[in-house]
């Protein structure tokens, strides 16, 4: 069996990737949007947070070994994460280092992230910000898009045609 597709959207909270996603499975029904932070929901309902009974070993590792396995029974996924610290990053490449990947940067100016965050209302001020101390300092993308300057649909067209370019096996919706 060949191993499914993997868009993996990085980028720093309130970037654009879960809109973004949304918009790339308009264009690719085949794929399906799988999000670290819906996976932590997960995790979280396992966990007794309250009483500090954890899981010991960080989310993503748990995260990338389960991108493994729907990958390998030919599931194309969206992944909308933050490769936020070096143990992540670790994890990342490490567990997915043989797979097919299309690593996107999601890019989007400071004062729009800052914008974002008190629009949302469910972010952390200035958790964005702080993880640009982190995040596209060590990746080389595959492509790399400004939510900011372009619409979310100009940016998953982007994206798929250069997945249309590096993998030319991939078929894509009429909506283009």
């Amino acid at each position: 069996m060949e191993k499914g597709m993997i868009i993996v959207l990085n980028g720093v909270s309130s970037s654009g990737k879960s809109t973004l996603a949304k918009e790339i499975t308009k264009l690719l029904p085949d794929f399906f949007a799988f999000s670290v932070d819906d996976y932590d929901l997960v995790v979280e309902k396992m966990e007794d947070r309250d009483n500090q009974r954890l899981i010991p070993v960080g989310t993503e590792y748990f995260y990338y070994r389960n991108v493994a396995m729907f990958s390998e029974r030919g599931i194309n996924l969206i992944l909308d994460q933050i490769l936020h610290n070096p143990l992540t990053l670790q994890h990342f490449y490490k567990t997915l280092n043989n797979y097919p990947i299309l690593l996107v940067g999601v890019h989007c100016p400071v004062e729009e992230l800052k914008r974002r965050e008190h629009f949302r209302g469910d972010r952390q001020i200035g958790q964005a910000i702080s993880q640009l101390n982190f995040v596209h300092r060590q990746e080389i993308y595959d492509v790399e898009i400004n939510t900011y300057t372009q619409s979310m649909m100009e940016c998953a067209k982007e994206i798929v045609d250069r997945l249309k370019f590096d993998f030319h096996e991939i078929e894509y919706s009429n909506n283009c």
